[in-house]
């Protein structure tokens, strides 16, 4: 097994990439400690505050966004942040080269059920000449990513991570403090018998995603002709995760549950990031219009649709669109 950096040289990452992706994972060890001692720390429950998202705050989450915030700004790496429990983005280093964007902890309502949670984090070029204060930073198309990635907090913590040469799984080894690498190159099965939606919102969906769904669910006797299960975490990181592993389907499609915001996953923290995995991975990564990483971003907290996984489910999925 391969340690971090020459796993990343061996893929042609440059010096200043690689000493910010090790202050990103410094954080993300110092998160997953966070997250072991929660219910000794007095860290379990919610605070009183509700993040720009309008979500309620969990008190890790409060905790992994300072860390993250503080050892990134610190660094000397970074031109700007966004994060999910941000209202803005947050100025860094003038002369930093890079922007970074991170959720970061994705799957709060899971924090006190001890379920799967993690963090999720991309990374752009900052644009020259732009001030660091200037939101507009981040309103660059996920093509644009030179990195990408999450750390999965469970039985083991795992880190999945592309730079643009392939998708690559690495998991922190506790005895000497450091990520190796453990599987290079990771592809999702291009044909899959599996589905992540939350069957919950499902009279909110619109008519081609209720037929796609019906049809799964119909299984051998419907017009698919095989038996599909549905499996939902509830936490985007352990739902990709699973996708990436053994294939799938994952999709938060556009509901009418609230008019005014029909989509669910923002576009920079979770569906950009999450389509540079899959894609390197060789799946897709769509909304039922377009490529997800084609979007011209609007906001730093837009939200989007996202239909990824095994292409050509994703691409079956597309045609009841048509």
């Amino acid at each position: 097994m391969q340690r971090l950096a020459p796993a990343l040289r061996q893929d042609n990452v440059p010096l200043d990439l690689i000493s910010l992706i090790k202050t990103i994972l410094a954080a993300t060890k110092e998160i997953s400690f966070r997250v072991s001692q929660a219910h000794l720390g007095g860290l379990m429950g919610s605070t009183l505050d509700e993040n720009i998202q309008g979500e309620v705050q969990k008190k890790l989450d409060v905790v992994a966004n300072e860390l993250f915030k503080d050892i990134l700004l610190e660094s000397g790496f970074v031109r700007a942040i966004s994060s999910e429990e941000e209202d803005t983005s947050v100025a860094g280093d003038e002369k930093g080269k890079f922007v970074v964007s991170f959720d970061p902890l994705d799957g709060s309502s899971n924090i006190d059920i001890n379920s799967l949670i993690g963090t999720i984090f991309s990374i752009h070029e900052a644009i020259p000449g732009m001030d660091a204060e200037d939101p507009a930073q981040f309103q660059q198309q996920g093509n644009k990513q030179v990195c990408a990635g999450y750390v999965l907090y469970g039985p083991s913590t795992m880190l999945v991570m592309t730079t643009g040469s392939g998708t690559h799984f690495y998991v922190l080894d506790r005895t000497h403090g450091g990520y190796l690498l453990v599987e290079r190159n990771v592809q999702v099965p291009k044909d899959t018998q599996e589905f992540a939606i939350n069957m919950s919102n499902q009279r909110f969906w619109q008519q081609p995603m209720q037929n796609y769904i019906n049809d799964l669910i119909a299984g051998d006797t419907g017009p698919r002709g095989k038996n599909f299960n549905m499996r939902w975490i509830a936490a985007m990181v352990g739902d990709i995760h699973r996708v990436l592993t053994r294939g799938g389907l994952f999709t938060y499609p556009a509901d009418s549950k609230k008019p005014e915001q029909p989509y669910k996953l923002r576009l920079m923290y979770e569906a950009n990031p999450m389509s540079f995995l899959i894609e390197q991975a060789g799946g897709l990564a769509m909304t039922s219009t377009g490529r997800i990483m084609d979007i011209d971003p609007n906001d730093i907290h837009q939200r989007v649709e996202v239909i990824m996984g095994s292409a050509n489910e994703v691409e079956a999925c597309l045609s009841y669109y048509k």
